[in-house]
């Protein structure tokens, strides 16, 4: 009986030893680890900053980075959301490998959209590949013939306009880029015999991509049950393309078909739902942004003089040099007018949040020298509409000044690489970026030599309350169509 007790009291002083030699440690080593963790935005308790996050996360950033710096971690529920600002720190979330930052786990909501097999679907070898088939069917020979179709589509668009009168340019320009991609990217055969049936489950597809499907994909909504419902009857309509065009043996200009013709490292054929997948993808990822950032252009062109006359002589320089002709490399001569697109892509990007999910450990340090250790299993996030408009960076951010691109001056080059983040970056930087500028290069090419425009309407406020932040409201234009040559 003695030697069990004197064994009970061995143990209870080893493990009061134990948890004192514990103690002793946390006292010594854990304050200093916890000095260079993030400092964390204040919120209530549970919820963290839940209320604030809802309310607008630019808002909520405005607030906070004069606060907490370029590095701080917002607490939603169980979820660490740590924000990286600026080209110092944000370096690792464009860079890292997808083993350290996956895009899979915060972009599981597009799988009921996009569909199965595909993008956030699959592992990330897999999607490698198909974004190997994304570049495939944007190389300059096949963007050559896409920007063909660009032109002919707005030239038989804007035919339909009459002589004067005012239009809502927003309205517009969503009509006209619907239209130019249908052609390009779902085919022949949508844009000339089934367009309105599958502009309208876009519509439905699109309508069911809500803030509430971020957290819950799968609710049984109404808007969800259309999604669903318009999901598989695009499919269906894709699967008869599909097989209709490999039965008949025809080759189309479009990426459908590049989708059709792609294969696998190990010799497999795309299927169908993988066709069909992608080509919801690609349309998602081109769609919204292409029309808004033609709709800010226009909106900033004509509230300037300066830079609506520097395009305006560009026009007429180059119909001097080659007429009337309007091609791929006629587009890539325009550095007026893709300076003033980019410039209004700054100010208003469309996706103002990229995410990620931490897999690992890293560091970053801030421009003031801070270091801080951001620890595995954080969502880690950025923010173009933010970063986009840090002072340090950019001269009198607010300010509509393409200039600031111009050869001498390249704000965003002389602060280093992430410095202008619209079309994200690095390992994951927007595959469609040349699409989208010949795309509004050929919209606006065709409006400046064919229009004179003025803006009628008050200068547009942002939508923050849509999935993609655009405009908000009508843009009223007043027009009058003009000879087709730009006499100053």
């Amino acid at each position: 009986m003695m030697e069990i007790d004197g064994r009970v009291l061995n143990t209870g002083l080893l493990l009061v030893a134990t948890i004192l030699v514990a103690k002793l440690i946390s006292a010594f080593i854990v304050p200093k680890s916890r000095k260079r963790v993030p400092p964390v935005m204040k919120g209530w308790p549970v919820i963290g900053g839940l209320v604030r996050f809802l309310k607008g996360p630019i808002f909520m950033l405005r607030e906070e980075y004069p606060k907490l710096g370029s590095v701080f971690t917002l607490k939603l529920f169980h979820k660490n959301i740590t924000f990286l600002i600026g080209p110092e720190v944000s370096a690792h979330f464009f860079k890292a490998p997808e083993t350290d930052l996956s895009q899979q786990e915060v972009y599981q909501f597009n799988v009921p959209t996009f569909g199965p097999g595909v993008v956030f679907d699959v592992d990330y070898s897999v999607r490698q590949e198909q974004f190997r088939f994304f570049t495939e069917a944007l190389r300059v020979n096949k963007l050559k013939g896409y920007v063909n179709q660009m032109v002919a589509e707005a030239e038989d668009y804007f035919s339909k306009w009459g002589p004067s009168g005012e239009v809502d340019l927003k309205y517009e320009l969503e009509h006209l880029i619907i239209l130019t991609a249908s052609r390009c990217l779902l085919g022949r055969e949508v844009r000339d015999k089934l367009f309105d049936d599958v502009s309208a489950l876009f519509h439905d597809l699109d309508n069911g991509m809500l803030p509430i499907s971020v957290l819950f994909p799968y609710l049984p909504i109404p808007a969800h049950k259309r999604r669903d419902q318009a999901r598989k009857k695009l499919a269906e309509i894709f699967a008869s393309i599909i097989t209709s065009r490999k039965n008949s043996n025809k080759s189309e200009d479009d990426m459908l078909q590049c989708f059709i013709d792609s294969k696998y490292k190990d010799g497999r054929s795309t299927t169908e739902a993988e066709v069909t997948g992608l080509l919801i993808a690609a349309l998602f990822a081109g769609q919204h942004t292409s029309s808004i950032t033609s709709t800010w252009t226009g909106a900033y062109l004509l509230c300037n003089n300066k830079y609506l006359s520097a395009v305006q002589e560009e026009q007429k320089m180059l119909m001097e040099k080659h007429g009337d002709r309007v091609d791929h490399d006629v587009l890539a001569e325009m550095d007026v007018l893709y300076r003033c697109i980019k410039e209004a892509l700054r100010l208003h990007p469309p996706l103002i949040m990229l995410l990620r999910s931490s897999h690992s450990d890293f560091s970053v340090t801030t421009r003031e020298g801070k270091e801080y250790d951001i620890p595995k299993g954080h969502i880690i996030a950025t923010s173009p509409a933010f970063a986009n408009r840090l002072s340090h960076i950019f001269k009198d951010p607010d300010r509509y000044d393409p200039d600031r691109f111009s050869v001498g001056r390249e704000e965003d080059k002389v602060a280093g690489a992430f410095s202008y983040i619209s079309f994200g970056g690095g390992r994951h930087g927007c595959l469609g970026e040349p699409f989208a500028y010949l795309q509004i290069k050929a919209i606006w090419t065709h409006l400046l030599r064919n229009f004179e425009l003025e803006l009628v309407s008050p200068f547009p406020e942002i939508d923050w309350n849509a999935m993609v932040v655009g405009v908000k409201g009508k843009v009223m234009v007043r027009y009058k169509r003009r000879e087709p040559s730009v006499n100053q």
